[in-house]
């Protein structure tokens, strides 16, 4: 495997926030290889709920935090999601709930929470 740095984005599967996301991690933050863990509206799931999805997605961290090394998480809402279509303010207050979670489990770990807007670009609100 090629050497270099890997962060992990928790990430709606809307391929509209996909490159943006990418591009974050490498100009922003400077990973080389971004781990992506993607749900129809990740956010929601884990502010509210301890289920199946819940699990996998800190199964499929795992792998990226023990296996890969992976440096810093990001917990991204959108823009316009079909998997979680309420207001932004809502979603911004799931991701912050979604990142207390995920920095429970990784305390170690540098834990952002993401805003892809409607111009399809990067706000850090976490």
């Amino acid at each position: 495997m090629t050497e270099g740095k890997f962060g992990t984005a928790i990430n709606c599967m809307d391929g509209r926030v996909q490159e943006p996301i990418l591009m974050w991690f490498k100009i922003r933050n400077g990973i080389d290889f971004t781990d992506t863990i993607t749900e129809a509206g990740p956010v929601k799931a884990l502010a509210e709920g301890d289920g199946p999805t819940v699990e996998s997605i800190k199964n499929r961290l795992s792998i990226s935090v023990n296996k890969h090394h992976s440096q810093l998480i990001a917990v991204v809402g959108h823009h316009d999601c079909a998997g979680n279509p309420v207001s932004k303010e809502i979603q911004l207050g799931q991701i912050e709930k979604a990142v207390e979670k995920v920095r429970s489990w990784w305390p170690g770990i540098r834990v952002v929470g993401l805003w892809v807007n409607e111009m399809w670009t990067v706000d850090e609100i976490v």
